[in-house]
């Protein structure tokens, strides 16, 4: 991308977006930071398809690898709240994605939305010897504030 075109965009999403992806080492590509930006502006969390649906010339498959991305360096995690369609959500700081780490979502069965509800942490569970605990979900369904 020409320099001229990438300065206008830093100034644009701001460089503390740069300073994210940077601290994660991820190398700050304009759609990336775009990605950044709508994640960060979204108080709900967000499907591929809502991603696309917000870019008029976003490559899916250019989405989904920055998706990815950002979620193997930990700056998001991601959500299967019995929609069929993964949401993707920013972490919080210091976040490892570890289960100590996680907490609950919930999704309205009304609009289809589906929130972190980061000050509700899931519980720890016995889990038996030799098993390891890779993730760990919980999702409440109901009906959100806007929609009661």
């Amino acid at each position: 991308m020409p320099d001229r075109i990438r300065s206008k965009a830093k100034i644009f999403m701001g460089p503390e977006l740069e300073i994210k992806l940077e601290e994660k080492s991820i190398k700050p590509t304009t759609m990336r930071l775009l990605v950044l930006k709508k994640l960060v502006e979204s108080t709900v969390a967000v499907s591929l398809n809502d991603l696309e649906s917000k870019f008029d010339r976003a490559d899916k498959a250019t989405l989904y690898r920055t998706l990815k991305t950002f979620e193997k360096k930990k700056l998001i995690h991601s959500i299967e709240d019995g929609t069929g369609a993964v949401k993707y959500a920013l972490c919080e700081e210091g976040c490892a994605c570890e289960p100590k780490d996680q907490h609950t979502h919930f999704h309205c069965i009304k609009c289809n939305e589906t929130f972190c509800l980061t000050q509700s942490k899931i519980p720890q569970a016995n889990i038996p010897t030799g098993f390891k605990a890779l993730s760990v979900s919980m999702v409440y369904q109901g009906v959100c504030d806007n929609c009661s």
